[in-house]
């Protein structure tokens, strides 16, 4: 079971992101606020969990934390910011969005450009550290991957909808076949002679 707070008595937001990775779609960020009491036996990093279990945690967060918020940056400003930057970017939307304004910032990884009035502490792992930022992280990825598969529809050559916009063989050789459409990232230097054939 995850602690809910780093400092007890302090309103403190998690923060994740979901797709900083992958060779197509947005990143997405996610702020989260539980109360100090919040337990959930399923709540862990998002990478350790199902999807059937990510979506019943979805609907658990947004029912119960105290505040919650999702943002995201598409992929023609990760090319003119690049994606550091727009992982952070993603995080500070999603920051400024919540309804009721936090104390103190949890943020999963070593880095973040410092939000305006709030303190922060980077955790790296923090995903699978504290309630808060695996909340985030939970919320991040299902919205991500719901868009990726909203968009397989207009692009269903790239297997997004399995693959989720990440470097996978199929997805690569499906660049290889196809070329890179508007959703992909060109800043990632995606070109077919990166691709290796297996044997």
């Amino acid at each position: 079971m995850l602690p809910a707070y780093l400092q007890k008595g302090r309103l403190e937001a998690g923060c994740d992101e979901a797709g900083r990775g992958c060779y197509a779609g947005p990143v997405f960020a996610a702020a989260v606020i539980l109360s100090p009491d919040f337990k959930h036996d399923l709540l862990n990093d998002s990478k350790q969990v199902s999807a059937k279990h990510r979506m019943v945690l979805k609907e658990v967060i947004e029912t119960q934390a105290l505040a919650w918020s999702v943002a995201s940056v598409d992929a023609g400003e990760i090319d003119q910011i690049n994606i550091l930057k727009a992982s952070f970017k993603a995080m500070h939307m999603a920051i400024e969005q919540l309804k009721i304004k936090p104390d103190f910032l949890l943020i999963d990884g070593n880095r973040f450009t410092s939000y305006p009035g709030i303190a922060h502490n980077c955790i790296i792992k923090g995903d699978g550290k504290y309630a808060s930022i695996a909340a985030a992280s939970i919320l991040a990825k299902t919205y991500r991957d719901i868009y990726m598969d909203t968009i397989h529809t207009q692009f269903p050559q790239y297997g997004w909808k399995s693959n989720k916009g990440y470097g996978t063989l199929e997805h690569r050789m499906a660049i290889e076949k196809n070329g890179l459409c508007i959703h992909h990232r060109k800043s990632f230097n995606i070109i077919p002679r990166q691709i290796s054939m297996p044997f």
